[in-house]
């Protein structure tokens, strides 16, 4: 299998390819999976000056772990070097930091008191958007002192006080799974990832999408995923038969679907059943928009 080196974390990793993109998995910005960036940018990223290099790689490096940690896809050009340097979902102080550990926490336990086991604690301080390993370091003492977070070598616990604090964040409550099934187009996949994945965990919901390992079929992923969800939003324009075999599997588990479609000038991508009625979107501002209201009006 060909390896190459994570320009982000320096890990020299197995890589994929898929559409233009080399797949990184398991290096220190996805442990538990996997990130794509197009062979195209590759060489820009790593000519930027070692001044940029040394400001946004590791926030880079943060950013594709907080994202394929919640289950979303994540696929990288040369261009998105300057929205993730501006993109709010970036914690600027070590407060917002130490929010962001509490709720890497949370996600990993079913409650306070809960033994949390974090290998590679050293390469690990992209959990909090830091630089160094001396500043995460510092935001788990922080937190220790606050009563928010108990250590003990390599194994971390959410006290009471820190389960509320990362619920409070996340809206005063836990998120529901939700599996997303995302239209194949790089393009439109990474309109969906920046402009509709954020509406639908505001509205309480963990989005996560399709992100297997090697050897996992992308069938067999699905169906697993979506036995753990409380929702599966498919739009039409995603795996092909896949899609509605997915969609079936949901409705026989009880498990909510809702169907959206992308019009693009007339056309539609066709229904195979009167009782598959997707939400119809052309942008993906109005698709947030519709999902919003959808989410916000109906519990699921």
């Amino acid at each position: 299998m060909e390896k190459k080196r994570c320009l982000f974390c320096d890990q020299i990793v197995p890589i994929g390819r898929e559409d233009g993109y080399d797949l990184y998995t398991g290096c220190y910005c996805s442990p538990d999976g996997s990130y794509g960036l197009h062979r195209d940018s590759y060489d820009p990223y790593s000519v930027l000056s070692y001044q940029t290099k040394h400001l946004m790689f590791p926030v880079i490096s943060a950013y594709i772990r907080e994202l394929t940690d919640c289950g979303e896809t994540v696929r990288l050009t040369i261009d998105d070097l300057e929205g993730i340097r501006n993109s709010p979902r970036v914690p600027v102080t070590i407060e917002d930091k130490g929010i962001r550990l509490l709720q890497f926490f949370h996600r990993h336990s079913e409650g306070p008191d809960e033994a949390v086991v974090l290998q590679q604690l050293p390469k690990s301080y992209n959990l909090t958007y830091s630089p160094n390993l001396q500043e995460l370091i510092y935001i788990i003492e922080k937190l220790k002192e606050e009563r928010l977070l108990e250590r003990m070598g390599s194994s971390f616990k959410l006290t009471a006080q820190g389960w509320k604090t990362a619920e409070e964040s996340l809206g005063g409550k836990r998120l529901k799974p939700c599996f997303v099934l995302l239209p194949e187009d790089g393009e439109t996949r990474l309109q969906w990832t920046e402009k509709v994945l954020p509406v639908i965990e505001q509205c309480g919901y963990e989005p996560r999408t399709s992100e297997r390992t090697a050897r996992e079929k992308e069938a067999d992923y699905s169906l697993r995923m979506i036995a753990d969800s409380k929702l599966l939003i498919a739009d039409l324009g995603a795996q092909g038969p896949e899609v509605f075999l997915a969609g079936g599997y949901a409705l026989g588990r009880n498990i909510p679907v809702i169907w959206t479609s992308r019009r693009i000038g007339d056309e539609t991508t066709a229904s195979p059943s009167e009782k598959i009625r997707p939400f119809v979107w052309e942008t993906a501002e109005e698709l947030a928009s519709i999902l919003k209201q959808r989410l916000t009006s109906e519990v699921f």
